[in-house]
């Protein structure tokens, strides 16, 4: 009596445990200025100091990317400023005067305080897993910030399948020569040499969730938040100047203090949407497939940033 009492015990804190684990995502299917602000403040984490708003400003010509009127109250509410990097593929971002021209022409210097944070150069910080590459390479103004909101926009990519918070993170916060060490698994930090050596592609893969991970240790735990929007959810980057028109209506914003939790969340939203005549998702379904979009998700995880276990909370 007294075994089966220790083993029925030892299930039951083995199952308090599990729960204890599961990773919260909250989740809305409204996009709007003012569940974007909801879904932040759910999260119950407070932003303090210098805050960064991290997202993608986008490529002249496109049109995919989160609007200005879109993302201004949280912006204003947490008196962030929009941050972001230079590119590493030429087009209209690479080149920092473009890249204000861009960011003008996309109306974000009209409303926020913007920082391109490699205008001044870059620095070096460390990555844990050096399995590729061996640091990160960030704008040099990162060290200006205390704290971070990670706001993704959630769609296809052509080199990573799909691009979510963790994309958002590794890419998105390296300097022009980061995005071509990280491009280039640690091969180069040089343009246009680096797209020489883009395979194996769960290298890149494997660099990009490193690089996300230093980015996180970099800012601290309790220090950054992670939100995916879901919509105008084309095949194609924002980073593309002409992308795929979106063949997936509007699915809704996910959000978590963990990474891992609400990119594995965007990317199971995406695969229950069921082909009808208004969504067709098989095309950007078969370009995470072959790009083996979700291994940057299973590396995060046995990286340790994040899990997949995770539970969906609507907010009302």
């Amino acid at each position: 009596m007294k075994k089966l009492f220790v083993s029925i015990f030892l299930c039951a804190a083995t199952f308090v445990c599990a729960q204890a684990q599961q990773a919260k995502v909250y989740f809305t299917q409204e996009i709007t200025p003012e569940s974007l602000v909801k879904i932040y403040e759910a999260l119950g984490v407070k932003e303090h100091g210098r805050v960064a708003v991290k997202i993608s400003t986008g490529e002249s010509g496109g049109n995919n990317y989160l609007k200005p009127p879109l993302i201004r109250n949280l912006v204003e509410k947490v008196n962030g400023t929009i941050v972001e990097c230079c590119t590493a593929y030429g087009g209209s971002r690479q080149d920092v005067k473009k890249h204000w021209e861009t960011i003008h022409e996309h109306g974000f210097d009209s409303i926020f305080t913007v920082d391109i944070m490699d205008e001044e150069g870059d620095m070096q910080i460390p990555v844990k897993d050096t399995t590729w590459i061996k640091y990160d390479i960030v704008g040099k103004h990162l060290s200006k910030y205390n704290f971070c909101i990670n706001l993704a926009h959630f769609k296809g990519h052509v080199m990573g399948g799909f691009g979510g918070v963790l994309k958002n993170q590794s890419i998105g916060f390296a300097s022009t020569a980061g995005k071509a060490y990280i491009h280039s698994h640690g091969v180069t930090s040089k343009t246009p040499d680096a797209w020489q050596h883009t395979q194996p592609q769960d290298a890149f893969l494997e660099s990009m969730a490193a690089a996300a991970q230093g980015i996180a240790n970099w800012f601290g735990k309790g220090n950054i938040v992670y939100i995916n929007v879901l919509n105008n959810i084309s095949i194609d980057c924002d980073c593309d100047a002409h992308p795929h028109a979106p063949e997936i209506e509007d699915i809704g914003i996910v959000a978590s203090t963990d990474p891992i939790a609400c990119d594995r969340a965007a990317y199971d939203l995406i695969y229950k949407v069921e082909k009808d005549e208004k969504n067709n998702p098989d095309p950007l379904k078969r370009r995470i497939e072959k790009q083996h979009g979700i291994h940057i998700v299973e590396w995060g995880e046995k990286l340790g940033m994040g899990t997949t276990d995770y539970k969906l909370v609507n907010l009302k």
